[in-house]
């Protein structure tokens, strides 16, 4: 069949990341060679078609052979995925053989709505920062907010490991080299392979090569939440380098900027990928955990703006100074949907706990702008900061790793030591149970 592909010699336009031909017949982000590379359609305006070259295109003449391939690209999907890395095109890069399975193309539409059932399953990560205050659902997305200097990469492997998913789908994007092996040396010494699968672009790959990396990890967990009807937890990191790689080739194209230099179509192209995260009727879901580093902090950056008005809540990591930790920070996050789990797949307990915690740790914050300012402190303030201390240490730390249960026991004596009954405000049905007197 390749006998008879159309080969086109006639470049019009060449920029650092795209070139420009006319051609006939051309498909919606087909798969092209260009000299010999590999490239992809980024635009059709009637015969005039932009692909972007994932290697760039130094040393690209303007009568290079350009052969369209007919296809988006693909994925061969199968249970022997599981325990493998790939690279942005799904090949493989851990040393192990090809992978048999049936061919599927990338980047299909999300889910009807109509087939979709309410977030209803309670999906436990073993982070007491998260399950406590943030509760997560199978079917939600959510991103982690982080500074660029937090160890986000090793929250992500914690969550991993630690997460009661069927399967956990890692898509990596500029990803430094210690972190591609960090990844790796975590999953095989913890012996969970079998149930991780890892699509890796770290910074030796051209970052245009990002672009496919959450759909090439989208495609596998669609094939075990769909096909398998297992529970997937897809991990992605780093959004922001992702968007970076839609800059780099929106700006090359000539395309007028958005707020930060960003594409004027990065709302949608989060979106596709967001709105993968879906609860089936029949049990299989996609629940998505991602990471967006921010600039010095900055959320109303167009990345993590757009991304908060697409994602159920965000999850936000700082650093407390109090304890020299990384913690959940418990006024920052917010898990949108955590009142269908909360208290349902959880002790009854849970929301009067979470409610009384967030409370007194407010107080806690008083106390110490007040201290700060050089007010005298009442001996509620001194017990609210001596209990906020151990909170972040025990709780909010993203180094605990307790069940949602265990939690709630931690909690109530974190209450009991540092605070009588009537200070603490919780329904006296769970008093009368958890409170020892």
């Amino acid at each position: 069949m390749e006998a008879f592909q159309k080969v086109y010699t006639k470049l019009t336009n060449i920029t650092k990341a795209t070139v420009s031909l006319k051609a006939d017949g051309v498909g919606a982000d087909e798969m092209a060679m260009v000299g010999g590379r590999l490239a992809q359609v980024v635009k059709i305006m009637g015969n005039d078609v932009i692909l972007q070259v994932f290697t760039g295109t130094e040393g690209i003449a303007t009568d290079s052979e350009v052969i369209f391939l007919g296809r988006p690209p693909q994925l061969k999907v199968s249970d022997q995925l599981a325990g493998r890395f790939f690279n942005a095109f799904g090949n493989p890069i851990d040393g192990g053989p090809e992978v048999d399975g049936e061919i599927r193309d990338i980047g299909s539409p999300s889910v009807n709505p109509v087939r979709r059932k309410q977030p209803s399953e309670l999906i436990a990560t073993g982070i007491a920062g998260i399950d406590l205050n943030n509760t997560l659902v199978t079917g939600q997305k959510i991103p982690f907010f982080a500074d660029p200097d937090q160890p986000y990469n090793q929250v992500m492997a914690n969550v991993a490991l630690r997460s009661d998913a069927d399967k956990i789908i890692l898509g990596g994007m500029g990803l430094s080299n210690d972190d591609y092996l960090y990844f790796k040396n975590v999953f095989n010494n913890a012996g969970a392979t079998d149930r991780i699968v890892s699509f890796v672009n770290t910074t030796d790959n051209p970052p245009v090569e990002r672009l496919l990396v959450p759909d090439m990890a989208l495609t596998a967990a669609e094939y075990f939440a769909v096909d398998k009807h297992q529970k997937v937890l897809v991990l992605l990191t780093d959004m922001t380098l992702y968007a970076d790689a839609l800059a780099i080739v929106s700006n090359r194209m000539d395309q007028i900027p958005s707020k930060d230099s960003m594409p004027g179509s990065l709302y949608s192209d989060l979106s596709k990928i967001y709105e993968k995260a879906v609860q089936f009727p029949d049990g299989g879901s996609i629940t998505i955990i991602a990471v967006t580093t921010l600039n010095g902090g900055d959320i109303t950056h167009a990345i993590p703006d757009n991304t908060g008005y697409i994602t159920e809540g965000q999850l936000f990591l700082r650093r407390d100074t109090e304890i020299g930790k990384v913690i959940v920070d418990p006024f920052r996050s917010l898990s949108r949907l955590k009142q269908l789990v909360s208290g349902k797949k959880t002790r009854k307990d849970h929301p009067q706990v979470m409610n009384a915690a967030i409370r007194l740790y407010s107080d806690a914050a008083n106390a110490r702008t007040k201290m700060e300012n050089g007010f005298d402190l009442t001996d509620y303030d001194q017990r609210t900061l001596a209990f906020a201390k151990e909170y972040s240490n025990y709780i909010l730390a993203i180094d605990v790793n307790v069940d949602t249960t265990e939690m709630l026991d931690i909690t109530w004596g974190l209450f009991m030591k540092h605070f009588k009954a009537e200070e603490v405000t919780i329904k006296q049905e769970f008093m009368d149970l958890y409170w020892k007197k």
